[in-house]
């Protein structure tokens, strides 16, 4: 047992500090150490003997404030101590310690307190009183809020940064110009889609600095530099990232892409600079001036021509305006013989049927570049159109010596157009072909259904057209430029007003050539008109077949037009034919009465038609039979997947007739001479035809 004297030396001199407190509701201060008293800045006679909420009062509490509890806390502690006679620790506590200031005004002065209230109990057993030991951490309480305070202003900051480098993305990535940022390495830190796209690379951002020899790029600014390759150091980056100024260069650039294709940009470079001023990045942006660049090229070359065609116009009215002049002043002095007479007036007539003529391309064109033109469109036969167009031109092939071979099929072609205006598309075709064959030429017009349209061909050995010209052919006064010494005259506007009268009737029209002294081929489609084929696949199916060698076809396409042209080509060659145009119809028909041969469109709804292939080959009516795929897709890929589904042959639209008569008649070759159908027509089975 300690003496009471040891006793209350420890307890006086205790570093901690605590206070006795009477075991009542409200206690009282029975005893204090100095550590206390230095804590809360009071004297011993102010405290002992005192109400322990009198003689240490706290700032009222604030009910909006979590934190303002500190009284409650500590009578709320005591009274389970009393309770339960078990010691009672609270957490951290507020409790601010009123001062008075030198000028004698009442403070409370914020504190911190960790408290442990223990019970003492007598040799008794009885609750003799209960200590309060409390340790300020006021200063530890103010360091952890200050750090929490920290760490949520740079979560804040963080979040804000991160907001900024969000909103820059997306004004990076939205921008239609191409831009780049890198390091002083040449490393690059981003790259929006417009600038990869633009390169046909993607700039992985910090991956291995960028190797500017890799990068291909000419000088384009007109400059004595223009058109020489920018060297490694010259590039606007490199520039950028030695601290050079911004600057705006015209650059030609090299894309990595497959087909290397070459672009025209406005390059423009900064370095970016830290708070030193040193440069810590750069920032490149790319404006693709192809395009622009190109139309500027368009719109000069289409003013060039303008002035060409304006000064052609004047040389062409020119032409008929001498011989006329000079006949009508012959005629005005009265002095010519009647043979001169009927002469100069039949100059007069010729030269002013000419000029009419031009002065009528002069309105065709305005009409139609105007959206003016009227198409009277009814059902007609092209044969006919061939034969006016022909009659036309005749004349003038005849005048040049050239031969002229028709090959147009004998059904039939009927289309919904402008008699009159098909006729003016067709003689402008061949009036072009004899004026641009040298004497003595060959020129030959060919028309035949193919897939539901008419195709018409014109081709020569003519004086042919370069890849440029081609290019450009329909446009408007393209001709201006095909022949310096201008023999062939015209001008140069029959070709565009061609191409809108086609289009006009829903068709096209293109151009090919060998090359300059290659001769040309013209060749037009128009879209049969509905129920025609009917018309000329009627004394088509009366075509007798071979004896025995006449097949059973169904031809199943969703494309009505379509099934019904192939039903036709197939009649004409002298087949049975059904045609359907869902896979399940076929499936029907092909039950009811199973075909030699199946004509399968791919592309069918539903079930498409290497799924019925499957189906047909697991029938009875398709296991000996004939599959021909018929497709619009061509590659390697597709015929493998028609041989997988069990087809024969595969054929590309639009399938050429001549193709699939051979077909027809191997197969049924091989079937009169009892060979086995599939794979025995003439080639392998999955052989590509129609190519």
């Amino acid at each position: 047992m300690l003496d009471a004297t040891l006793y209350q030396s420890m307890f006086a001199r205790s570093p901690i500090g605590t206070i006795v407190l009477s075991a009542s509701a409200d206690p009282v201060i029975l005893d204090v150490n100095d550590a206390f008293l230095r804590d809360v800045g009071h004297t011993r006679e102010q405290l002992v003997g005192r109400l322990l909420f009198a003689a240490l009062p706290a700032a009222p509490e604030d009910p909006d404030d979590p934190y303002s509890n500190g009284v409650t806390a500590l009578r709320n502690a005591l009274a389970r101590v009393l309770a339960s006679g078990e010691p009672q620790s609270l957490t951290t506590q507020r409790y601010p310690i009123r001062s008075i200031l030198p000028d004698g005004r009442e403070v409370f002065v914020e504190r911190f307190w960790s408290v442990t209230n223990t019970p003492i109990f007598g040799a008794d057993g009885s609750l003799r009183c209960i200590q309060h030991v409390s340790i300020e951490v006021t200063a530890r309480k103010q360091a952890e809020e200050a750090l929490l305070l920290s760490r949520r202003e740079a979560l804040d900051a963080a979040r804000q940064a991160e907001a900024e480098r969000a909103r820059l993305g997306a004004v990076l990535q939205a921008a239609p110009v191409g831009i780049v940022l890198a390091d002083t390495r040449g490393k690059v830190i981003d790259a929006n889609v417009a600038h990869d796209a633009l390169w046909c690379r993607h700039c992985e951002p910090g991956a291995a600095p960028l190797d500017f020899s890799e990068w291909k790029g000419w000088w384009a600014d007109g400059s004595a530099r223009h058109g020489q390759a920018l060297a490694v150091d010259e590039w606007p980056l490199a520039a950028a990232l030695r601290g050079e100024p911004s600057a705006h260069h015209l650059i030609e650039i090299e894309t990595f892409g497959a087909s290397r294709a070459r672009r025209i940009v406005v390059c423009s470079a900064a370095p970016i600079r830290g708070h030193d001023g040193q440069v810590d990045a750069a920032v490149v942006v790319l404006l693709d001036m192809t395009e622009r660049l190109r139309a500027e090229n368009a719109l000069r070359d289409a003013d060039r021509r303008k002035d060409e065609f304006l000064a052609m116009l004047a040389h062409e009215l020119r032409n008929p305006l001498a011989p006329i002049m000079a006949a009508a002043e012959l005629l005005v002095q009265d002095a010519a013989a009647p043979a001169g007479v009927k002469q100069a007036s039949a100059i007069i007539g010729r030269q002013a049927r000419h000029l009419a003529g031009l002065v009528d391309d002069l309105l065709d064109v305005s009409r139609i570049t105007r959206g003016l033109a009227v198409i009277d469109k009814s059902p007609l036969d092209l044969s006919t159109v061939v034969a006016e167009a022909v009659e036309q031109v005749q004349p003038l092939v005849a005048s040049r010596g050239h031969s002229l071979a028709l090959d147009v099929q004998a059904a039939p072609l009927t289309v919904c157009g402008d008699r009159k205006r098909l006729v003016q598309v067709v003689a402008n075709l061949l009036n072009n072909a004899a004026k641009y064959t040298p004497p003595g030429g060959r020129i030959r017009l060919a028309a035949q259904a193919e897939a539901g349209r008419a195709r018409l061909s014109v081709s020569d050995n003519g004086i042919g057209m370069t890849r440029e010209l081609m290019g450009r052919a329909f446009e408007l006064f393209a001709q201006a430029e095909r022949d310096a010494d201008r023999a062939q005259g015209g001008l140069g506007i029959g070709l565009a007003v061609v191409r809108r009268l086609v289009e006009l009737h829903g068709g096209q029209i293109a151009v090919d050539s060998g090359g300059p002294g290659q001769g040309s081929c013209f060749t037009l489609t128009l879209p049969l008109a509905p129920g025609a084929a009917h018309a000329g696949g009627a004394q088509a199916a009366q075509l007798p077949a071979a004896a025995g060698q006449a097949l059973e076809v169904l031809v199943v396409d969703d494309n009505r037009d379509a099934a019904q042209m192939l039903g036709i080509m197939v009649q004409h060659f002298g087949h049975a034919v059904r045609t359907v145009h869902t896979a399940g119809e076929a499936l029907d028909q092909a039950r009811l009465h199973a075909a030699d041969v199946y004509l399968l469109d791919i592309g069918l709804p539903g079930m498409d038609g290497h799924e019925l292939a499957r189906r047909l080959r697991a029938e009875a009516a398709g296991a000996g039979a004939v599959l021909v795929a018929v497709t619009g897709y061509g590659g390697e890929e597709a015929q493998r997947a028609a041989l997988a589904a069990g087809f024969d042959y595969h054929f590309v639209k639009p399938v050429k007739g001549g193709d699939l008569r051979l077909l027809l008649r191997d197969i049924a070759r091989a079937r009169g001479l009892g060979v086995q159908e599939r794979g025995a027509a003439g080639g392998a089975r999955g052989r590509y035809l129609g190519r």
